[in-house]
């Protein structure tokens, strides 16, 4: 009973937004903090960050800094901090989650829809056509988000929430890619190409200078492959991960100078179809003021509001209870009192002796009775 009375009014507090989400993302650090489910790939993109940076910066700059110069350490960890601060917050951060329609906003867009024909049910129409500088879109029906989704916007699968301009559900940042972060996605493939190939780089220079060391140029360079493994490993990790990293920010460098998604360039959105000419609405026409638009634009705010307290109405239980404790208790009453109550209208003076013996005898003898069989 105690635990069944501790859930009842555990629905009575009042909660915030991320408690109650219906999507499938995780919350940390009280909804400050906002993932997708599943974060292993997120773990090890971190972790081979700092591991391959920390072996560059213990066995590799240290040489380079008496050697070369002072300015490889700071800055190549200038460039660790800016990679890291650009991952964080993509991968923290809300990426344009469209809150979903109450049940009342649905129930409306279902009847505003719905055909008016006496006799006749037709299901509501799942798309909506609108018009943004002379052309027309076609806003379709999410029957998860119970919502027509804007132009640009789409239903992710992995977190079950529609977001604003989706570019894509990245793994490897553990978040969805939209119109609230993709900047900072942005930033952070350009920026880790460029530590890639700085920490390939100084790598490769400080096995070159190490090989100078010796006579002989390729047992020297062997040698020193041998008499540095950490720098090898991280040679080789630097190797095959700059390809795909400085291939994935080009590919991005040129949807931001288009203003595309990914979404959009896989599904051709705007390609020339038959021979009739499709134009972005959404570019300014020049690749500069497109990179100035998705670089530096505004700031937009969250929709979602995770941090903001709802109230909820109290359940039929809670007031059948609070009626239950407003009615006053009974009066403890002695013997004589509880005598005198249970028989409230009879008196001594209207009660018959006969009947008390009467009914005296009828009770000894059942009780006798009683004895006997026993």
């Amino acid at each position: 009973m105690a635990r069944m009375s501790e859930k009842k009014y555990e629905t009575m507090m009042p909660k915030r937004n991320y408690e109650i989400f219906p999507g499938r993302n995780k919350f940390y650090c009280k909804g400050h903090i906002i993932m997708s489910s599943s974060n292993c790939v997120f773990l090890v993109t971190v972790m081979l960050i700092i591991g391959t940076s920390t072996l560059f910066f213990i066995f590799d700059c240290p040489y380079l800094y008496k050697e070369l110069s002072i300015a490889i350490p700071i800055v190549g960890g200038w460039l660790f901090i800016f990679v890291m601060v650009m991952l964080l917050r993509t991968a923290f951060s809300d990426p344009g989650i469209i809150p979903r329609a109450g049940i009342d906003e649905a129930s409306y867009i279902e009847k505003s829809l719905a055909t008016n024909e006496p006799g006749v049910y037709r299901p509501p129409a799942r798309q909506l056509d609108i018009e943004i500088k002379g052309k027309q879109f076609k806003l379709k029906y999410c029957f998860t988000c119970k919502i027509f989704r804007p132009p640009r916007a789409s239903h992710c699968s992995m977190c079950d929430n529609c977001v604003e301009r989706f570019d894509h559900h990245c793994p490897w940042v553990g978040n969805c890619v939209g119109k609230r972060n993709y900047r900072y996605f942005y930033l952070f493939l350009v920026s880790l190409s460029f530590l890639c190939i700085y920490i390939f780089a100084g790598v490769v220079a400080h096995l070159v200078l190490f090989r100078t060391q010796g006579s002989n140029e390729l047992r020297s360079f062997v040698s020193a492959l041998r008499e540095n493994p950490t720098s090898a490993m991280v040679a080789v990790i630097c190797f095959f991960s700059v390809w795909s990293v400085v291939g994935l920010a080009g590919f991005h460098s040129y949807l931001v100078s288009s203003n595309l998604t990914t979404n959009e360039d896989i599904k051709g959105t705007w390609a020339a179809r038959r021979g009739e000419k499709c134009e972005n609405p959404y570019s300014t026409g020049s690749a500069f003021g497109n990179c100035f638009q998705i670089i530096c634009g505004p700031a937009y705010p969250s929709l979602i509001r995770r941090r903001e307290i709802v109230v909820t109405d109290l359940p039929d239980y809670c007031e059948a209870q609070s009626t239950a404790i407003d009615i006053p208790k009974p009066p403890i009453l002695n013997h004589e009192e509880r005598q005198t109550q249970s028989f409230p209208t009879m008196k001594k003076s209207h009660l018959n002796k006969e009947t008390y013996s009467d009914d005296f005898k009828d009770d000894s003898n059942l009780g006798l009775l009683k004895l006997s069989s026993v």
